[in-house]
């Protein structure tokens, strides 16, 4: 991590130059500009800088969207303040002398943007706080290389890649060796810039990998996970291969998941919260009992896109149920860890979950589960693929969005303005797909239909 002090005196000595300045759009992505490191230190690190209101009102292509109020041509398209948090100014070593540091938005009147998926979260840090608990949070994000670079899979139309390894390389030394020039990039770039590495293993299929970070704060989590995500695009760029984070990038490959490990622990001392003496208390089962009561209605938080639910298939490694089981990877939510370490894992987010909104919408549920009081109900034992009574995750985009526009729990928790922003944006993601014409119908219906 870098100081502004320290900052100043690379950008005197020429080791730092460029500041990038973003934020978190509601796709994920980084958003925002590259600046010259001397004019960041006198006018932006205080001042902040100004964006555009739409880059909180557009999809995946950068189309302006209808039905927002943030953000529409009868406003203006005007813009909003970037300011950064210095507290997560930092070194990006592997682009050439280079810090970013993370901004949040403001109204012009300075009051945060509410729907910015960064505060989305810090709202819910907030509740947690009042309520005398810290979250911590830990992704375990699972992404594809092929040999192919960015260029030549547009230029493929990204069909016929080439995975980097053309086996199944689960924990596989031989083979992770062979991808190691990338991936040992990734876990020292990531250390170099402040994001704790734990492991990089390979994954259940073909140039499929996993590379693990560190427990933290759920705010300083989902700032490393946006991060990391961003570095390992960047770095398989520059060893001209391509990453992808899709929850599921071909119906013949196992989809990529994103298993968030979140717990509770005492703001004060920083014990856990959900054992007392080693042994489990009533305030875990609460917690877990939220998940399951509220998860199916803030799915749109957890899978937002309609690539997201092609990932939800029998025995495929990922949950088709919000089941909890001890151990149990056949469940949506994994009990794990003894003592200070217990835990849950959700397994039900893929890679392409906003992690923001993603922790935020599992923050949300288990709080109230407390606060309620929530039985979780039985645990399941055995394979909860098959298990009578499992009750299911939503299966499309379309019943998350069903699920979403009648959550009251969803509008208490999040805010009118929240719940209508994003209800508008599931509806974007679903209308721009159902007006595709896909290869899967013009194979079938063009010369026999």
């Amino acid at each position: 991590m870098l100081s502004l002090d320290e900052l100043a005196a690379e950008a005197e000595a020429g080791s730092i130059d460029t500041v990038v300045t973003a934020f978190t759009d509601m796709q994920g992505r980084l958003i925002g500009k590259r600046i010259d490191a001397s004019f960041f230190l006198e006018q932006v690190a205080e001042r902040g800088i100004e964006g555009c209101v739409y880059l909180l009102a557009v999809d995946m292509e950068m189309d302006p969207v209808p039905g927002y109020e943030l953000a529409n041509w009868e406003q203006g398209y005007g813009d909003f303040a970037i300011a950064p948090d210095l507290a997560t100014l930092r070194r990006i070593p592997w682009l050439d002398r280079t810090a970013l540091v993370l901004c949040d938005v403001f109204d012009h009147d300075s009051s945060p943007v509410s729907v910015s998926p960064r505060q989305v979260l810090i709202a819910q840090y907030q509740r947690a706080r009042a309520l005398g608990y810290t979250p911590l949070f830990a992704s375990e994000l699972e992404f594809y290389l092929y040999k192919e670079t960015y260029a030549q899979a547009h230029e493929q139309d990204y069909r016929n890649l080439t995975p980097t390894i053309p086996y199944i390389l689960d924990y596989h030394v031989l083979a992770t060796t062979m991808d190691e020039h990338v991936i040992g990039q990734i876990r020292r770039g990531m250390r170099a810039a402040g994001i704790p590495v734990e492991f990089s293993k390979g994954e259940a299929w073909h140039g499929q990998h996993e590379v693990n970070l560190r427990y933290a704060d759920a705010v300083t989590s989902a700032d490393r996970h946006t991060i990391y995500k961003q570095g390992v695009k960047e770095i398989a760029f520059l060893n001209d291969v391509a990453a992808t984070f899709m929850a599921k990038p071909s119906e013949t490959d196992i989809g990529s998941s994103c298993h968030i490990h979140l717990s509770l622990v005492d703001s004060e001392g920083g014990a856990s919260a959900f054992v007392d003496g080693g042994e489990e208390i009533d305030l875990f089962r609460h917690f877990v009992g939220g998940l399951r009561a509220r998860i199916r209605e803030l799915a749109l938080f957890v899978a937002p896109s309609v690539n997201s639910y092609k990932r939800y298939a029998t025995e495929s490694w990922a949950p088709t149920s919000i089941s909890w089981g001890r151990d149990n990877r056949t469940c949506g939510f994994r009990i794990v860890g003894h003592g200070q370490s217990l835990r849950t894992e959700c397994r039900i987010p893929g890679a392409d979950v906003n992690p923001y909104l993603g922790y935020a919408a599992l923050l949300a549920a288990g709080l109230d589960g407390v606060v309620s009081q929530a039985d979780p109900g039985p645990e399941l034992v055995g394979n909860a693929y098959g298990a009578v009574g499992a009750e299911p995750f939503p299966a499309t985009l379309h019943e998350a969005l069903d699920l979403w526009e009648a959550s009251e729990f969803a509008r208490a928790a999040f805010g009118e303005d929240v719940w209508r922003h994003y209800l508008n944006y599931g509806r974007t993601e679903q209308r721009l797909f159902d007006q595709v014409v896909t290869d899967y119908e013009r194979r079938r219906m063009f010369e026999r239909g």
